[in-house]
């Protein structure tokens, strides 16, 4: 296929995606919340709530992220790293995982991560949320709650995987011809 005629059906793709896009947000709008537990959470500094990480937003996002041994995670971290001085503008933001909050600050100090860390170890949060298996591995994705009152609801969440809409790599990888081409996160790279 020429160049020309690729391109202009690759628009034609992306304009689909935009219009998807637009009825998901439509959708997302009718849903109804659904109201969870106020969840206690550790950190370096001691105890945290859920409601208190909302902090002075009426909307918070909490990313289940598997822990300091998982390279997408890391990978996904290292993405919205650069995007929470504008994300925080808008609602809070805080990323959960099962690792202790002494190994998750020193893992977000090797990474130059700025965004709040809090451990849901011995809580039934990810489980509850829907971001741990049967057979007890956790899985990455994302929580977004609304304050309402006394109450907390989650209004929204998404499964996180390779080639998601939620770490931009995957969709420059897909720029080149070939893809990602069996390419795979890594912890470091040489």
């Amino acid at each position: 296929m020429k160049y020309a005629a690729a391109s202009e059906k690759l628009q034609a793709y992306r304009q689909q995606i935009a219009d998807i896009r637009r009825e998901m947000r439509a959708t997302q709008g009718a849903v109804e919340p659904q109201e969870v537990a106020d969840y206690e959470f550790k950190t370096p500094e001691g105890s945290v709530r859920l409601s208190e990480l909302f902090g002075g937003h009426a909307d918070l996002m909490v990313v289940h992220n598997m822990g300091a041994s998982c390279p997408n995670c890391t990978l996904w971290a290292d993405g919205y790293n650069g995007l929470h001085q504008h994300v925080v503008t808008r609602t809070a933001f805080a990323v959960s995982s099962p690792d202790t909050p002494a190994r998750q600050r020193e893992f977000a100090q090797s990474r130059g991560w700025k965004f709040r860390m809090v451990s849901h170890r011995e809580t039934s949060f990810a489980a509850d949320m829907g971001y741990r298996s049967e057979d007890g591995r956790w899985r990455p994705g994302i929580s977004v709650f609304k304050r309402a009152g006394n109450k907390i609801l989650r209004v929204s969440d998404a499964a996180w995987s390779p080639g998601d809409d939620f770490c931009t790599l995957w969709h420059f990888f897909d720029l080149l011809p070939e893809g990602a081409a069996g390419w795979s996160a890594k912890l470091s790279y040489p």
